[in-house]
């Protein structure tokens, strides 16, 4: 096998005309230059240098050899270049974007990696509007878990690659005060108190027109966005409110959940990543988080 030290000698002695320059280009004494033409010559079979009292001149052969010994030695530096590149980027942090009700998802994840994995995942929590504009040419993000419900007004630069994670379905909420409903019918629910999204929101369009699909016209006791403040509001009694499962995990007591069969009602989970950034250790995260 040809030691790549002795291609790289052979090229500076034929380019610079002698041992001794070549020697002192490559840090190398005299003497261990001669020595490794010297192998090289004996591994190959074929003399490589005419050598006199004062002088060494490269043979056709050594010409030859150098030449090629260029073209291996380049292709040599760009694969062990390519590879180190690959190394760096699989061993790089990864900086994951989730909307707040996907943390428990993500932390049940992250506490069953090892010490060391964990430790190269760093997370910022975002609404998915908010987490999207990090994810461009210029954004920090490598991946964000952000959700859609039905065909609301969220969007995205068409660069960015989609994986799907779930479906989260939404539930009736209700006070436990209110007592037993069941079987929660469609009508029951007309003339009660409800907790509504924000006006003007993409989520709050679309639950107006799940309402208006069933002659639902809410009484509206209160608008929040955020489910845990919702939670706390259904548990006080001052309404129902359509909550997603996920963030419905470790609810109090307080709260009654319906899963009606006419609500038939999700939000769509999927994460969204810059291609250039999807390593190996980011894709089995998403799988894992998928999962």
């Amino acid at each position: 096998m040809l030691k790549p030290e002795h291609l790289r000698t052979l090229r500076e002695v034929v380019q610079l005309g002698s041992f001794a320059a070549a020697a002192n280009r490559l840090g190398y004494t005299s003497s261990a230059v001669s020595q490794q033409m010297a192998a090289l010559e004996r591994q190959i079979g074929v003399r490589l240098f005419e050598r006199s009292a004062h002088s060494v001149l490269p043979t056709g052969a050594a010409e030859v050899l150098a030449r090629h010994a260029a073209t291996v030695l380049s292709d040599m530096e760009r694969m062990i270049a390519t590879v180190q590149a690959v190394h760096r980027n699989s061993e790089r942090r990864i900086h994951l974007g989730i909307f707040p009700s996907f943390a428990d998802v993500l932390t049940g994840v992250l506490g069953r990696m090892e010490d060391r994995d964990r430790a190269g995942v760093r997370v910022t929590v975002g609404e998915s509007s908010q987490l999207i504009p990090r994810l461009g040419a210029g954004g920090e993000m490598d991946a964000a878990i952000v959700y859609q419900v039905g065909n609301s007004g969220l969007s995205w630069p068409s660069a960015l690659g989609r994986r799907w994670i779930a479906e989260d379905r939404y539930k009736v909420v209700l006070p436990a005060q209110w007592g037993d409903l069941a079987p929660h019918r469609a009508e029951q629910l007309v003339d009660l108190p409800w907790i509504m999204h924000h006006p003007g929101s993409s989520d709050a369009s679309f639950f107006e027109g799940v309402f208006a699909r069933w002659s639902l016209h809410p009484r509206v006791a209160g608008y929040s966005d955020d489910f845990k403040i919702t939670l706390a509001m259904i548990e006080a009694g001052m309404g129902a409110a359509l909550v997603p499962g996920l963030a419905l995990r470790g609810h109090g007591p307080g709260v009654v959940v319906a899963d009606v069969p006419w609500l038939n009602t999700s939000r769509s989970i999927f994460a969204l990543a810059r291609p250039e950034r999807e390593t190996a250790r980011l894709l089995s995260l998403l799988d894992a988080l998928a999962v």
